[in-house]
């Protein structure tokens, strides 16, 4: 959409900068003819003048003597020279007959440039300041003095090339907002029967989902302009600007509609209000927050406008935000399931190369819990690892290392251990992976490595789900505490003692166990009780609520936690010794290796004649073959 421009008239401002312009380069130019008109000469030869009686019409001030020269062969009939003190001066004109006269010092313009010219410069310092932060002449931004008008991007419905085709895995959220494009497509028939535009739509699920993608496909098949904003543009530290903005934002949506308006981040500017009780009753922030509950009730929804809002931390909203009449509809975009990532991959393959053998079912199941970002992120490592290598095309080899990559981090190949730590390290990760290989029903070992990755991690077990759980049994969780605690329980039993290697496992085991006793109920002598909440992100400020039960019960919980781990890690010794022969050659096979696939664990097990490990185990484990 453009629009043709007349050029406006110079305003009252630049006819001044002219005019002073103009006075400066006036006065330049005048003393420029003035200095070319006239002979510099030394002292001494002012005085041959003298002695010769060539000049004439002396004109002598504090600093110089100016005057005319009577030789006619002279080319420059004036002259100039400094002034040196000389009491005889006088005398020796008067001889010679040279008229002379002095001339005393004016400083009346001196004066008055010494007050004048420092607030001139005073002035031309602040004009530019001005200039630059009102983002004029290629300045920073609205500035002071727009600072109260929106900052919202405006995108016209000819620019927004984003449509449903370029999103996978929200087919639910998307069959949501098809009335909202047939609202503003088609309102006459959605009015027909006398329903009315939803007010506001929020868009709610975890980062990386695809919340703004979603909004911008929205726009781009209603074809209509797309207001984007983020709740943090709204707050500035100069009380009352939030409000302005809010208010200047939809004031431009109304000249606009149809159009959809996109809040994103809305936490940032819905916060509910007295959570912060040190704030008193003219927080910035909720003056911004009741001039959006204000706008979103005056405004007419048969315009056409739609307010669209992204949040990941709907908690913190606040109530009066959420009611029926405001965001009259919440879509929840979740993390998608297996058919979706199967999706989103074929979405952000398009434009790749890829190999006619690539398996994107075994990818979407190795990648359980994945976002639409994580996805993209994914393919994107994949991608570069090809090309690093010079291959023609990316394969299935290329995403293995990609998924590698993002779950276990980069790889640390300069980071050398000594024999004595490769050996700890590399019996503490068959631990993981034998009691992981023994217990039926776990998810199945991908890869065991001691090459160290990440930040701190000198060796890693890769333990991927190969479908998506929802629910989880008291058994299975234990079982999981089993594994976790695998690598202490090696330790323990070929060493005979222990190292700092753990410690993740064992903060990861104590979070599991205490989300059994506390809020899972699964411990019997505490009985079917939640003792705590699901975590909220206000929890550990000093102004949460305290906890509901005495320090007994506080007690009996933190002894529960450490009854399960320490059964856990009993199981763990158990598998252990009664796997020792497996547990040794696969650990010197790894040391040999550096790193062992589930088919590398498999022929090991095998070839060593290891039929002790349970069958049922590793048969699951063959058939499912993940990537």
């Amino acid at each position: 959409m453009s629009e043709d421009k007349t050029p406006e008239a110079p305003k009252l401002e630049s006819w001044i900068w002219i005019l002073i312009l103009s006075f400066w380069l006036s006065l330049g130019l005048s003393n420029l003819l003035a200095s070319s008109q006239q002979e510099t000469i030394p002292y001494s030869k002012f005085l041959a003048y003298v002695q010769e009686s060539k000049i004439d019409d002396l004109l002598i001030t504090k600093d110089e003597i100016a005057g005319q020269i009577k030789d006619p062969k002279a080319k420059i009939k004036r002259f100039r020279t400094v002034r040196i003190e000389d009491p005889q001066l006088a005398s020796r004109m008067a001889e010679h007959q040279i008229k002379f006269q002095g001339m005393p010092e004016d400083n009346f313009w001196k004066g008055i440039l010494s007050w004048v010219l420092p607030f001139l410069v005073m002035f031309l310092i602040w004009s530019f300041i001005l200039s630059r932060v009102a983002g004029k002449d290629g300045g920073l931004g609205p500035g002071l003095m727009g600072i109260e008008k929106s900052r919202a991007r405006v995108y016209m419905e000819s620019n927004i090339k984003t449509t449903f085709e370029d999103l996978a895995g929200v087919d639910e959220a998307k069959a949501e907002l098809q009335e909202i494009i047939g609202f503003l497509k088609e309102p006459a028939k959605y009015n027909r029967l006398g329903a009315h535009l939803p007010k506001g739509i929020l868009l709610v699920g975890p980062p990386g989902t695809g919340k703004t993608l979603l909004a911008r496909a929205v726009a781009g098949e209603a074809a209509v302009p797309f207001f984007s904003i983020s709740g943090s543009e709204f707050v500035e530290m100069f009380v009352g600007v939030g409000a302005a903005r809010v208010r200047d934002l939809f004031a431009q949506a109304s000249k606009s509609a149809p159009c959809i308006i996109f809040i994103d981040e809305l936490d940032a500017l819905g916060r509910s209000r007295g959570l912060n009780p040190m704030a008193g009753g003219h927080d910035e922030k909720e003056q911004t927050l009741n001039q959006l509950l204000v706008e979103m009730d005056g405004f007419d929804p048969k315009q056409g406008v739609v307010l669209l809002a992204a949040t990941n931390r709907p908690e913190i909203l606040d109530a009066a935000l959420l009611r029926a009449g405001r965001f009259d509809r919440h879509i929840l975009v979740d993390r998608p399931d297996k058919i979706g990532r199967v999706e989103i991959l074929k979405v952000h393959l398009r434009n790749v190369q890829y190999a006619q053998d690539l398996d994107l079912e075994q990818i979407a199941a190795a990648t359980a819990g994945f976002t639409g970002a994580d996805l993209a992120n994914l393919v994107n490592e994949a991608v570069l690892l090809a090309t690093r290598s010079g291959a023609a095309s990316v394969n299935c080899n290329d995403f293995n290392a990609a998924l590698e990559r993002v779950v276990a981090g980069l790889e640390k190949k300069n980071r050398l251990l000594n024999p004595k730590e490769r050996r700890v390290v590399a019996f503490h990760e068959m631990g993981h992976a034998l009691v992981g290989l023994s217990i039926p029903g776990m998810d199945p070992i991908q890869k065991v490595s001691i090459i160290p990755r990440g930040i701190a991690a000198l060796g890693y077990t890769i333990q991927r789900p190969t479908e998506d759980r929802f629910l989880m049994s008291k058994e299975e969780l234990k079982n999981k505490l089993a594994v976790l605690l695998g690598g202490r329980a090696a330790e323990m039993l070929v060493f005979d003692d222990i190292s700092t290697g753990a410690a993740d496992d064992l903060s990861k085991a104590t979070d599991l166990a205490r989300s059994m006793v506390a809020r899972y109920g699964m411990e019997t002598e505490l009985g079917p009780v939640s003792y705590e909440a699901d975590a909220q992100p206000f929890l550990n400020n000093p102004y949460s609520e305290p906890r509901q039960f005495s320090e007994e019960t506080a007690r009996e919980i933190d002894c529960a936690v450490r009854d399960l781990i320490k059964a856990a890690l009993e199981h763990a010794l158990e598998i252990l010794k009664e796997h020792r022969a497996e547990l040794e050659k696969s650990a010197n096979e790894l040391l040999l290796k550096e790193s062992l696939s589930r088919e590398d664990l498999l022929e090991v097990f095998s070839r060593n004649g290891s039929n002790n490990i349970e069958l049922k185990a590793a048969d699951a484990l063959a058939e499912i073959q993940p990537g």
